[in-house]
């Protein structure tokens, strides 16, 4: 192989898009966040499985779970969980209307990933505001 004469300048190669210049669009993130809850539900499901075996073995340790589950730290762990379960099944919902061809477009597309995000978390409040109603506690 020639090597190019001394003389003449090298041309500069573009650089790829680093995280810090590039802006990922809001469907890739959603798409990235229905993968991640989709991990989180499995070992929130381990949690639902955990609580089945404590009410079906005795009750003191259907106590202690209750318990484990009513501390700041247990509601937190479930409040994310049903996040994630609202969020994961909005996700399949809109991967759902994309399998029958519909709303494909870059512009619709985007608007339903956003309306994802709401969707989940409004879901999410919905459901924890109805079961403090429903334990008389507001």
């Amino acid at each position: 192989m020639s090597k190019p004469p001394a003389t003449q300048a090298r041309r500069e190669r573009p650089l790829s898009p680093h995280l810090s210049v590039y802006r990922p669009p809001i469907t890739m993130t959603m798409s990235i966040i229905h993968r991640i809850t989709g991990g989180a539900l499995y070992f929130g499901t381990l949690l639902v499985a955990v609580w089945l075996m404590a009410a079906a073995s005795s009750q003191p340790a259907f106590d202690w779970v209750n318990w484990a589950f009513g501390t700041w730290i247990g509601r937190l762990i479930l409040f994310g969980y049903s996040w994630a379960l609202m969020h994961h099944m909005l996700g399949g919902v809109r991967h759902l209307i994309w399998d029958t061809g519909a709303g494909l477009e870059k512009h619709t597309a985007s608007k339903i990933a956003w309306a994802t995000l709401a969707g989940s978390v409004l879901l999410t409040l919905l459901i924890w505001v109805a079961g403090t109603i429903a334990r008389g506690a507001l």
